[in-house]
């Protein structure tokens, strides 16, 4: 097998460099300037440096931390209960997924749908006086709760979020647990494991390095959630759900603070950087 010289393999990583710098790199060095610049829309070709004030707005500024808590909070939450329900799911299932495995497709769903059209559906299905959820519980038990009000809000959103996203977990759960060989869970039943046990001290091991990455993933994706959220309760009573990725968009579009907007979206990066270099060097200790 013939070996790839330095210089072809610096023409084969030119493009995907070129790529970076383009479509990453420029923008990337744009919003430093910007979260340090004193900009508007009127400004955006010559914005005003003013130093690191913008960060220390956004850091004082206690709908950030509101939003911030807000993020956390549906992250973890919506993780553990997507994770939860997909992995009994996948091992409850996998019997009658293997011998009928057409049936994956109806599973699979509430992924095929926009998140921001999830949450038009379930503020008409919620609404308090035009949806059907609480009318036909007013029907039948005289009282109904209304889903989106600030003190409710939080938790329809996590059962709407997890109702959606479950699958996803499903998904990959149920492909790790496919793939652990029949032989493993016959010897130990051979033993005398019983089901729980099998599950217990076989699957789960396995499965393990599925299940943090699947917990991660879901993290990540919800603590900068948006367009479900917005669509369904938009920041909320009292900014109530304000998520970051919401408290950005109202500082950058309705109050017209780029320089405080881009400053909050870079705190957010590095926050999430130095979770997944955490996460990354805790994963590489593990392996040796």
């Amino acid at each position: 097998m013939a070996l790839v010289t330095r210089a072809e393999g610096r023409m084969y990583l030119t493009p995907l460099v070129g790529f970076l710098l383009l479509f990453l790199g420029f923008p990337a060095i744009v919003n430093l300037i910007y979260s340090i610049s004193t900009v508007t829309f009127e400004t955006l070709r010559s914005p005003v440096l003013s130093g690191f004030s913008n960060y220390v707005a956004v850091l004082n500024d206690r709908e950030f931390w509101s939003s911030a808590w807000f993020s956390l909070r549906f992250g973890i939450l919506t993780a553990s209960a997507e994770c939860l329900i997909g992995l009994f799911l996948a091992i409850f299932l996998a019997p009658l997924l293997s011998k009928r495995p057409v049936l994956m497709a109806p599973l699979m769903l509430p992924l095929m749908v926009a998140p921001a059209m999830v949450g038009l559906m379930y503020r008409l299905v919620l609404h308090e006086f035009a949806g059907p959820v609480p009318y036909y519980l007013f029907q039948w038990f005289g009282d109904s709760p209304a889903f989106l009000d600030i003190n409710n809000a939080f938790r329809t959103l996590v059962v709407v979020e997890t109702l959606q996203w479950t699958p996803f977990a499903f998904l990959l759960f149920y492909m790790a647990y496919s793939a652990i060989p029949l032989d493993v869970r016959e010897a130990s039943s051979l033993d005398g494991a019983s089901p729980f046990e099998i599950v217990r001290w076989i699957d789960l091991p396995l499965m393990k390095p599925t299940l943090v990455i699947a917990f991660f993933i879901r993290f990540i994706d919800g603590f900068r959630v948006f367009d479900n959220v917005y669509a369904l309760t938009g920041s909320g009573a009292g900014g109530s759900t304000t998520s970051l990725s919401i408290y950005i968009y109202q500082a950058f579009f309705k109050e017209g603070a780029i320089g405080k907007a881009v400053a909050a979206s870079v705190v957010l990066f590095m926050a999430s950087f130095i979770v997944l270099h955490c996460l990354n060097r805790l994963a590489g200790r593990r392996k040796r």
